[in-house]
């Protein structure tokens, strides 16, 4: 079943299209993670917070990114990080239109 990994971590910057610059090659590495469908990008300069809405075509994937991508924020001396996983209803996200496949 498709499941959503929802993540976030207190992140100071840069926001943005600096942001688009600093990240644009981790962004490509991201999107060649096993199961991965697609990733939203989020930010808030204001509170000083990112994170990403990841689409995988199951939940062990999704698993196995958290995992990952938890120990790299960590090396990177992000503390902080909340994850949250869920599965997807495929026939009610269909009705509004949801980008799943």
């Amino acid at each position: 079943m498709q499941t959503i990994l929802q993540i976030d971590f207190p992140f100071v910057g840069p926001f943005a299209e600096e942001m688009h610059q600093a990240m644009q090659a981790l962004a490509e590495s991201i999107i060649e993670e096993p199961g991965l469908i697609w990733k939203i990008w989020t930010e808030n300069p204001s509170t000083q917070e990112a994170g990403g809405i990841y689409l995988f075509s199951d939940e062990q994937s999704a698993q196995n990114y958290l995992a990952m991508h938890s120990a790299r924020l960590t090396a990177s001396g992000v503390t902080d990080i909340r994850a949250k996983l869920f599965a997807v209803n495929a026939p009610l996200s269909q009705i509004c239109q949801g980008p799943i496949q």
